[in-house]
Formats: structure tokens, C-alpha cells, sequence
């Protein structure tokens, strides 16, 4: 599958593809007559790894190391421990994450309500006088 093919396919540009590759992420096959490159499943399953590691959060890094890690032991024991491992890190950071938004959200809802209040009172002492009122 060319590269245009395989973008395409996943709804990213072939440049992602090259940055992955030279990250050392993908490794094509090289066609020496059309000097072209040709992606088959196994590079095609390691990029829909690798897109779906992005989404949930994890680190080229992390994912080139846990795609990895199925080279070294097929078993894959390795790899479902380093994941797991990442796994959880990354439940923590969103768990932290959610803990600050609710704060967050607590104080602005607190700002917005004694805003709203102040603006309702100024309103009240100090009525809007149309400018120019409606023509009939």
C-alpha cells in the first residue's frame, strides 16, 4: 500500500506517516524500481497503534517502546506489563486532571455567580436609559 493509500485510509497526511517513520516508529518497505514506499499490515497495525496511543495521551516515546516490546518477546508478557504500567500512569495524570477542572470549574462557577449578582444590583440602582428609543 503506498503511503498516499495508507493516509488516506486512516484520515492523516502522509507527512504524519514520515514523521512517525523518522521517529523510528514505522518501517516500510522500499520499492528500489519506484522508489517508493510500501506500507503492508504489519506497519499499517503499528500506526493504528500508534494513532490510537496518541488519542488516549501517551508519548511517542512510550508507544515506540511498547510497540516495541512485541519484537523482543511475541509472548507479548512484556508488552502488556510496560502498557499496563503506562496505562495506569496516564489514568492517574487524567484523574489529577479532572480533580484541577473541577476546581476549576468551582471557582469560575463562584466568580460567575457573584458577577451575575453585582450586575444585577448595578442594574437595579442604576437603570439603562435608551439612547435612542425605537421608531415607530
Amino acid at each position: 500500500m503506498s503511503i498516499s493509500n495508507l493516509a488516506q485510509e486512516l484520515l492523516i497526511t502522509p507527512r504524519t506517516i514520515r514523521y512517525y517513520e523518522e521517529m523510528g516508529l514505522l518501517t516500510p518497505l522500499h520499492h528500489e524500481k519506484m522508489s517508493q514506499r510500501l506500507y503492508g499490515p504489519r506497519e499499517r497495525a503499528r500506526l493504528t497503534l500508534i494513532l490510537r496511543g496518541k488519542r488516549l495521551g501517551f508519548s511517542l516515546a512510550e508507544i515506540k517502546e511498547m510497540i516495541d516490546l512485541y519484537d523482543i518477546d511475541r509472548t507479548e508478557g512484556l508488552q502488556l506489563e510496560r502498557t499496563v504500567a503506562y496505562g495506569e500512569k496516564r489514568l492517574q495524570e487524567l484523574e489529577e486532571k479532572i480533580q484541577e477542572l473541577i476546581l476549576l470549574k468551582g471557582e469560575l462557577t463562584d466568580y460567575h455567580q457573584q458577577f451575575t449578582e453585582l450586575l444585577k444590583k448595578r442594574n437595579q440602582e442604576h437603570p439603562k436609559k435608551e439612547d435612542n428609543p425605537p421608531q415607530q
